[in-house]
């Protein structure tokens, strides 16, 4: 129960708490595009089961292997992209907290 509250509270907080601080302006559509983030979990549907709660996504599936991290690391950097990967950085983040009580 508490590793399901870390991993899908990390998912909504995460964000929420980025949009708050970094654009409190517009925090609202910040906070809309971080949580979009959640999208790469559908590279789950090419996995067999599609959901194991004894798997680690991390490195596991094609949008959570390494090369994919560090992609969504390098959107960072420019101004545009940055909602958006910080969506994503925040994903993996989420993922990482549900690995780690594996």
């Amino acid at each position: 129960m508490l590793q399901a509250f870390a991993h899908y509270g990390c998912h909504v907080f995460l964000p929420l708490i980025m949009a708050l601080i970094w654009y409190y302006n517009n925090w609202k559509m910040a906070f809309l595009i971080m949580l979009a983030g959640i999208l790469i979990d559908l590279d789950h549907l090419l996995a067999t089961p599609i959901f194991d709660p004894n798997r680690c996504s991390i490195g596991f599936h094609p949008l959570h292997s390494s090369f994919a991290i560090l992609f969504y690391v390098f959107l960072l950097v420019p101004k545009k992209s940055r909602p958006v990967a910080l969506g994503l950085v925040s994903h993996i983040i989420a993922d990482l907290v549900d690995c780690s009580f594996m």
